[in-house]
């Protein structure tokens, strides 16, 4: 029913550009050649927003993997270097809520772990809309900053490291079965800033897969109920993208190519000093707007990734 509702959706969309068209093809048709040249600047901007709709749309095709119109979960780690990467976390997360605000999706934070002076240590975000995950995808590695911090007195040189992790969130029974024997939960007072409430009640809770050793932490509501929904959430969307990384790995086996272990390559640079450019190394694309790339503007790096046909043995 789910997949279905889908199909219905994505039909009704190009439908609906279709009778759009037919409109415009009728008024050009009936109007006299007077009238169509006073009506020429209207029906060229209608014609522009019907041809960019249609892009879009287009554009959505390439989506080839089977959890591509599923929705997202993030999740962002600062890596060693202590302030300095727990900041450009948190610089990252920004960036990632301002796409998400740009494209109308819904951005919900399952997590988080501040850092002691700044930033955040790590935080996972579920962000909702459609084919969140078949964007998102592009997102998956290692991003490196270079700039002048603002945390040295001496206003040094220094290179942040932090880990983005992209999952499509997993349709419970439809996508995976979690047995519960499989799982340990356990309950604990959370840790950090959240009020008296929130440090006197067992509300954190922590969810342990057995067969994987997995182990996901969810201590950011004050419902116990909340935050064992969220780690059941965040457990089934890794879980999901382990089994996709093993078919991914069976079938480069049965091609014969090389299978690099793990996630660790370093996909995007944001050079800030001595010259500002973002470059993503698997593309060569690059942007020397800095600032508008920070502030949301990711739609050129993901483009240039889908095209390349990077992302479509992802499913």
């Amino acid at each position: 029913m789910l997949r279905l509702a889908e199909l219905k959706k994505v039909i009704d969309r190009w439908r609906g550009l279709e009778k759009e068209a037919k409109y415009i093809t009728e008024i050009i048709s009936m109007e006299s050649e007077e009238e169509e040249t006073s009506m020429g600047e209207e029906i060229r901007a209608e014609v522009d927003r019907i041809a960019s709709k249609l892009d879009e749309l287009e554009f959505q095709l390439a989506f080839s993997g089977k959890y591509d119109n599923h929705n997202a979960i993030l999740a962002i780690h600062a890596g060693a270097g202590g302030v300095e990467s727990q900041d450009w976390a948190e610089m990252l997360l920004r960036m990632y809520l301002r796409w998400a605000e740009r494209r109308g999706y819904v951005s919900r934070i399952l997590d988080t772990t501040p850092g002691e002076e700044a930033g955040i240590k790590s935080i996972i975000v579920e962000i909702s809309g459609d084919y969140s995950f078949g964007y998102l995808k592009s997102e998956h590695g290692v991003h490196r900053l270079i700039r002048l911090s603002p945390f040295d007195a001496d206003h040094g040189r220094h290179t942040s490291f932090v880990l983005v992790e992209v999952m499509p969130e997993a349709e419970s029974g439809a996508d995976l079965e979690i047995s519960p024997e499989d799982i340990r939960i356990d309950t604990f007072r959370p840790s950090g800033p959240g009020g008296q409430h929130m440090q006197k009640t067992s509300s954190a809770v922590r969810i342990t897969h057995l067969p994987t050793g997995i182990v996901v932490t969810c201590q950011s509501e004050r419902s116990q109920l909340k935050n064992k929904e969220y780690a059941m959430l965040v457990l089934r969307a890794r879980l999901l993208k382990i089994e996709m990384a093993r078919k991914r790995e069976e079938r480069n086996k049965l091609k014969g190519e090389h299978v690099i272990a793990g996630w660790g390559n370093q996909i995007r640079s944001y050079i800030l000093h001595p010259y500002k450019m973002v470059k993503d190394h698997r593309t060569e694309y690059q942007e020397g707007n800095t600032d508008a790339v920070l502030d949301g503007e990711l739609d050129g790096f993901i483009t240039a990734y889908l095209r390349a046909g990077l992302g479509k043995d992802d499913d």
